[in-house]
């Protein structure tokens, strides 16, 4: 069982990144999916949540430019960030949840800089 995540980087304020989270020895379509994020010195914080039976959750500061979905062919998640700020740089972790089974990503590096 295991997440891996793909598609972090360096970019600049303004740009477009999409990460990738493809699961593995589970079937994510039955789980809530969850986006963290941990900026330097400061706590993990939720920036997404996804659950099957309710709308999806943003956090104030990337409503409207983050876009959490998932492809449950392809048994991946993944986070659309449009127009990025330089404080959206952290360390991104995606999360499965159902009951007592939460699974986490190894984490990346999302770099907003000019």
């Amino acid at each position: 069982v295991q997440l891996v995540e793909s598609g972090g980087g360096l970019v600049q304020p303004g740009d477009s990144l999409r990460l990738s989270c493809a699961a593995s020895g589970f079937t994510l379509g039955y789980y809530t999916i969850n986006w963290f994020r941990q900026a330097p010195g400061k706590q993990r914080e939720l920036v997404a949540r996804s659950s099957i039976s309710v709308s999806t959750f943003y956090t104030d500061s990337v409503r409207g430019r983050f876009t959490c979905s998932r492809d449950n062919a392809k048994n991946t998640m993944y986070l659309q960030m449009n127009s990025l700020k330089p404080e959206d740089t952290a360390v991104y972790y995606c999360n499965a949840k159902l009951g007592i089974r939460d699974y986490w990503g190894q984490g990346i590096q999302v770099t907003v800089s000019s």
